[in-house]
């Protein structure tokens, strides 16, 4: 499913116009994205908890040239999947 797929499904299942949607999800996204550039996570129950998770530099190597290389330290996003969401799938 890409972004007009999901702007599709969430205006059929709330009964909003496809532009109210797309304002909905645009907004939805950006409030998750403030709150992990703050350093908060983002909890919603039976969903799932999207969190920053820090990454230690580390040695790597280069797979065009066999160099070793070292890999900068960096924070990224990070989403585990609540017991609702994990039970669905399965």
């Amino acid at each position: 499913m890409n972004k007009a797929e999901l702007i599709n499904a969430i205006a059929e299942g709330a009964g909003l116009s496809k532009a109210d949607a797309k304002k909905a999800l645009d907004a939805t996204i950006k409030a998750v994205s403030n709150a992990l550039v703050a350093g908060d996570k983002v909890s919603l129950v039976g969903f799932g908890t999207f969190s920053v998770s820090e990454r230690t530099a580390r040695q790597g190597i280069n797979p065009k040239t066999k160099q070793a290389i070292t890999i900068e330290a960096k924070k990224v996003a990070k989403f585990k999947a609540g017991a609702e969401l994990a039970a669905a799938v399965n």
